[in-house]
């Protein structure tokens, strides 16, 4: 008998115990060993179909994962990854990777890094290439120059007109946000849906990140997180997305485990390395996030009016080829979306609900 189902049988079935939205999202988001494998956050359908792809055609789960990812980071209507990102409160765009390659026990990982849109293949360099793992700042965006990396604006004008919007807000006396956005509207630059979006990113910044995981038919587990992080943050502020344990990790013996949402939370509870460890003694992936999501909710003493302002995600994967996923709530941002991840198996690249602990 595993350490895990000793304590269910000695906590007298923690799950069966409890009714309510946690008993009815635990229901949710489970999935039976199949091999290979690749999940995401809800973001990341396009990118498990090409880690999909490149892994049923031999490539390593890595180079797999990094290329379902640098999808994502490349497409600028993105807002949360690489080009497109929303910016630091200075109107600057910084992005944080980590990567981890299971075979090897590698990884590699970057964060504050500017003007580079895939952070995720700077962090598979400093793993390749160096004997350090993380690189930060301008360090970062020297190394990656001198790997052949070209730099660029990541700032769209998408992602500009949500700044100034947001810095119009913010401070009310601050007369290029308030004029900017009436100016572009007048000169037909954005349309309306886009100003809408604009206001309401600007009224509730997002947390968005992608994080990807993927096993092939030998047992083979990488994963990658990618981010441009919190909108608006403070400049240099670094989430759990390039930190190892807390927003990626990966034990070729076990499983990998990544997680999206606000990075603060996570690090406090090293929320990827408590995945991992939880399926090590026999949890079942789903449920291991599940136990890192009570662990966010416990450092709030369970207070919802506290926990109304914390969004956050685990998902995970293990050497199976079991995958599941939990949120801290069972809906995700404003717009009432269903908590969700992106799996692909072998067929169609799909959305499955996730675990939750708490209903809105």
């Amino acid at each position: 008998m595993g350490e895990y189902t000793r304590r269910k049988i000695m906590q007298g079935g923690m799950l069966a115990a409890v009714t309510g939205p946690l008993a009815a999202g635990a229901q949710q988001g489970g999935a039976s060993a199949v091999r290979p494998v690749a999940i995401s956050s809800a973001n990341g359908l396009r990118a498990v179909e090409k880690a999909m792809e490149m892994i049923r055609g031999g490539a390593d789960t890595l180079d797999a994962v990094i290329a379902g990812v640098n999808i994502i980071e490349d497409d600028p209507n993105d807002s949360s990854v690489g080009y497109g990102g929303l910016p630091n409160e200075d109107g600057v765009v910084e992005l944080d990777s980590s990567v981890m390659h299971g075979p090897t026990r590698r990884a590699g990982a970057v964060a504050s890094l500017r003007n580079i849109k895939n952070p995720s293949k700077v962090a598979k360099a400093v793993m390749e290439h160096t004997d350090h793992l993380l690189l930060v700042g301008e360090g970062a965006l020297r190394f990656a120059r001198m790997q052949g990396f070209k730099e660029e604006d990541l700032l769209t004008d998408k992602s500009r007109l949500a700044w100034l919007t947001w810095k119009a807000r913010k401070f009310e006396n601050w007369g290029p946000g308030l004029a900017a956005p009436d100016a572009d509207q007048k000169a037909g630059i954005y349309d309306p849906e886009v100003l809408a979006w604009a206001r309401e990113v600007a009224a509730h910044p997002p947390t968005g990140t992608i994080n990807c995981l993927a096993v092939n038919e030998r047992g083979d587990l990488s994963g990658v997180t990618t981010t441009s992080g919190l909108a608006w943050k403070i400049p240099g502020r670094v989430g759990d997305s390039p930190l190892i344990g807390c927003g990626l990790f990966v034990d070729s013996d076990v499983g990998g485990a990544g997680s999206t949402g606000r990075g603060e939370e996570c690090i406090k509870i090293n929320g990827a390395h408590t995945v991992v460890e939880m399926m090590r003694r026999g949890a079942p992936p789903r449920e291991a996030c599940l136990e890192a999501v009570r662990r966010v909710a416990a450092n709030y003493r369970n207070n919802r009016k506290k926990l109304e302002q914390i969004s956050i995600n685990f998902y995970a994967l293990n050497k199976r080829g079991e995958h599941g996923a939990a949120s801290l709530w069972n809906t995700s941002g404003s717009g009432g979306r269903k908590a969700q991840y992106a799996v692909n198996d072998g067929g169609q690249s799909r959305l499955v609900e996730c675990a939750y602990l708490l209903e809105r």
